[in-house]
C-alpha cells in the first residue's frame, strides 16, 4: 500500500494524536461507495458519519448534504473535511496537496522516538524536502522542538500551504523557514538530516492508480520519469552537498523499486539501509555518504 490509494491509517498511539475520536486517523480514507441521503447516524456510512461528526458537530446542515455529494463524486474524504490529523498535528489541506499517506506517518514517527535523546542533547538541522502540506517537517518540529527545520516546496501555493500550517500548529517562527525551491535548487545551507518524500509512481501504471486519487490529487506530487525515480535519482546525485559531516539522507519510495535505488546509490557512493513500512512493504531508504 502506498500513494496509490489514500488509504485508511492506523492508530499505534506512541505519539499523541489530535482528538480522541476514530475519524482523526481514518481521514486518509478514500471516498467511493454509495453515501446515504439521510439515515439514523448509527447506521450511515462511516464515511458519512466521520464527516457529520468531524465537520459539522453531529448537525446535518445544507453545507453537510453539499459535502455528502462531494464524497459520492468520489472526493477523498480529507478534501472534503478539510484537514487531517499527522502525529497530532493538525494538517490543513485546503490548498489540496497530496494527502499525508498511514506509510509515511509510521516511518517518521519511528525517526521520532529514535531521535528524540539525541536531537534533545544538541541543535539539529532538518530540511523536509517535496515537503506538499509540510506535514514531515511540521510532526518534526513539534515533537523534536530542539530542531529547526527548512520546508523546500516547489509549488507556490503549496508553500502557502506550508506556512498556513505552520501556524495552525504553534510552530515557532524562527524554528522554520519555507522556500520554494526545485528540489535542491534554492537550497544554499547545509543540514544533519533530509528528509525527501518525492514523486516515485511510474507514470506508465496510471492505470494501477485509484481514479479518485488520479482526479483529484496532485500529478506533480504523484508521478515521476524514468520509472518513478527521475527525483531519486537527482537526491542521490545532489545531496551529499547540503549534509554536514555525519548527515543522513532519508528517501520514501515505492515497494518495487527498492533494487533499483541500491543501484543508484552504490553509483553514487552511498551506504544504505532499508526498512519496511507497517504493511510489510520496502517503503524507506537511509543513505550516509561513503568517506
Amino acid at each position: 500500500m502506498d500513494r496509490i490509494s489514500p488509504s485508511e491509517g492506523d492508530d499505534r498511539g506512541s505519539i499523541p494524536r489530535e482528538g480522541t475520536s476514530e475519524t482523526h486517523n481514518a481521514l486518509h480514507c478514500d471516498a467511493q461507495s454509495e453515501v446515504p441521503q439521510r439515515t439514523p447516524l448509527n447506521n450511515m456510512h462511516k464515511e458519512t458519519r466521520w464527516l457529520l461528526e468531524e465537520k459539522y458537530h453531529g448537525t446535518e446542515t445544507p453545507e453537510f448534504f453539499a459535502d455528502l455529494k462531494r464524497l459520492e463524486a468520489g472526493e477523498p474524504l480529507a478534501y472534503v473535511i478539510g484537514w487531517t490529523d499527522f502525529l497530532g498535528c493538525h494538517i490543513d489541506l485546503s490548498a489540496h496537496p497530496l494527502i499525508p499517506r498511514p506509510e509515511t506517518e509510521f516511518w517518521v514517527e519511528q525517526v521520532i522516538r529514535s531521535q528524540q535523546s539525541v536531537v534533545n542533547d544538541q541543535k539539529t538541522n532538518i530540511l523536509d524536502l517535496f515537503s506538499g502540506s509540510g506535514c514531515i517537517g511540521i510532526a518534526l518540529a513539534k515533537h523534536l522542538p530542539n530542531t529547526t527545520v527548512d520546508f523546500g516546496e516547489k509549488d507556490p501555493k503549496f508553500c502557502e500551504q506550508i506556512a498556513k500550517n505552520i501556524t495552525a500548529n504553534n510552530i515557532a517562527i524562527n524554528q522554520t523557514r519555507v522556500i520554494q525551491t526545485d528540489v535542491f535548487s534554492r537550497i544554499t545551507d547545509s543540514y544533519d538530516y533530509i528528509f525527501a518524500n518525492p514523486p516515485y509512481i511510474d507514470p506508465t501504471k496510471k492505470a494501477t492508480v485509484e481514479e479518485s486519487v488520479l482526479r483529484h490529487e496532485p500529478h506533480g506530487a504523484l508521478f515521476a520519469g524514468s520509472g518513478g525515480l527521475t527525483f531519486i535519482t537527482q537526491l542521490l546525485a545532489e545531496a551529499r552537498a547540503h549534509l554536514h559531516q555525519g548527515g543522513i539522507l532519508m528517501i520514501e519510495f515505492g515497494a518495487n523499486q527498492k533494487e533499483d535505488i541500491a543501484r543508484l546509490a552504490r553509483a553514487h557512493s552511498w551506504n544504505i539501509e532499508f526498512e519496511k513500512d507497517q504493511f510489510g512493504e520496502w517503503r524507506i531508504a537511509t543513505l550516509r555518504p561513503r568517506p
